[in-house]
């Protein structure tokens, strides 16, 4: 059985992109590029043309799969000395996080390098068609409900320079659910994309970008015209009857983490020994980062699952282009070691392929930092057990940081015992929420987008 053609988003928007991507006979590629570009314009608050991300993308002719890392890079291979960034406390699900914004945080963007790999290497129809329903989505998209429940919280990030006006209505208020986000002049970054990408590194947008980041920054032309996306096989392991595909370098293991929970329940909601499996295995210190993810199948089978982030954003604006320059470098959580130039950045995002019998059966992501893999795994267990996608998303999850165990309601009284008795405080929340992740999936059952994030899906 083949997985079903169609898309799956974080937003509305991008998700009719896609589809409407694949109604006029574009692959895979082109709909998932076109879905990162209009995320790039209507899902702001997560991730933006300056951003960076990972790819994989099945190739049904060849029946290969390939990963793209073109997340970002740090600058400073010129030897400019980097600043010191602004200190910014982030408040999400009760805990004050400290993030650092400014000129000093940006790292060399991928996003506009890793569109362009994408629909070189398996795009079907012209660039400038791909590139379309970004640029109409940078006149105004609508503002989700989810969107609108995160922006106070990360208020000191989004209303800083341009930001103060683009995520507020004109009476000085936040944007509210169902307002139109509007970024004045991205409409002309897409129009560049359309005309001449490689503009991003070496061009107009490249000298702009470095006067905007004339502060502070370590940035020089060089390193953006030195950025290269990085292709490589994915790591495979078997897992419950069938072999996960993934870059296998992502933070968090996340195929590692899949394979110590191989033989463990699927059902965590009521089964005590697997949700204490997957504490067991999650345990670590809790970390944030924003992203958006969308997957999509298309007739012919190819498969394409992307995830990008932003970071929060540096508070830095292009000016003339309308685009929120990436903070990737004041977000602590991806900070393991000594920066070095010239180097990619970490990171916990891991599209992934599920094959069986040597068909790819599963493809998705997940948006949310540190909640990615928990985010994954817990459908991942859903959707192998036979559920239908939007099934596996919907169920309730579990997250675990150090001491506690955050819980969506809806698991069993004793499975809380449970974790209680195993000396962890357990914390339900009041309902479904963005911090236990976004996963975006498609498989032979159908396809599910997250309802956390405001997702959206669209068989063909």
């Amino acid at each position: 059985m083949s997985m079903l053609p169609g898309v799956a988003a974080g937003h509305q928007t991008t998700a009719r992109a896609g589809a409407e991507i694949l109604h006029r006979g574009g692959s895979a590629a082109d709909a998932g590029v076109a879905m990162m570009l209009v995320s790039c314009a209507a899902e702001t608050i997560f991730t933006g043309l300056s951003g960076g991300g990972f790819a994989i993308y099945y190739d049904a002719a060849s029946r290969t799969a390939t990963c793209l890392d073109f997340f970002v890079q740090i600058p400073g291979t010129t030897g400019r000395e980097r600043g010191s960034g602004m200190p910014i406390e982030v408040v999400f699900v009760g805990q004050q996080v400290p993030y650092d914004i400014g000129p000093s945080t940006v790292a060399v963007p991928g996003v506009p390098a890793g569109a362009k790999r994408i629909w070189e290497r398996w795009g079907r129809l012209d660039w400038s068609e791909v590139v379309a329903p970004g640029l109409a989505a940078s006149y105004g998209s609508p503002f989700p409900q989810a969107h609108a429940d995160l922006l106070p919280m990360v208020s000191q990030a989004m209303h800083v320079g341009d930001g103060d006006w683009v995520y507020r209505r004109p009476d000085g208020s936040f944007l509210q659910a169902g307002d139109v986000l509007v970024h004045e002049d991205q409409h002309l970054a897409y129009r560049l994309l359309a005309d001449d990408p490689d503009a991003f590194y070496r061009g107009v947008f490249a000298r702009s970008m470095l006067d905007a980041l004339a502060d502070g920054s370590s940035m020089d032309l060089a390193d953006l015209e030195t950025y290269e996306v990085v292709e490589s096989e994915p790591r495979v392991i078997g897992w419950r009857g069938t072999q996960v595909a993934a870059r296998g370098d992502d933070l968090d293991d996340l195929l590692g983490t899949l394979a110590q929970m191989d033989r463990m329940g699927a059902d965590l909601r009521h089964d005590p020994d697997a949700a204490r499996a997957l504490v067991r295995a999650l345990r670590q210190q809790d970390r944030r980062a924003e992203t958006t993810n969308c997957v999509v199948v298309d007739g012919d089978g190819n498969a394409c699952a992307i995830t990008t982030t932003l970071g929060l954003g540096s508070g830095v604006w292009v000016p003339g282009y309308g685009v929120h320059l990436n903070s990737m470098l004041g977000e602590g959580e991806l900070i393991r070691g000594e920066l070095v130039p010239g180097q990619r950045m970490s990171s916990m995002m891991s599209p992934l392929l599920v094959f069986a019998d040597g068909e790819p059966v599963i493809a998705a992501g997940a948006a949310g930092g540190s909640r990615i893999r928990p985010a994954l795994i817990q459908c991942l267990l859903g959707m192998v057990d036979g559920r239908p996608p939007q099934e596996a998303i919907d169920a309730p999850r579990l997250n675990a940081v150090p001491g506690v165990v955050r819980l969506e309601p809806g698991f069993s009284p004793a499975v809380i015992r449970a974790l209680e008795q195993s000396g962890d405080e357990v914390a339900v929340a009041d309902q479904l929420a963005p911090y236990f992740g976004g996963v975006s999936a498609i498989s032979t059952l159908g396809g599910g987008a997250d309802p956390r994030r405001g997702g959206t899906v669209i068989l063909l």
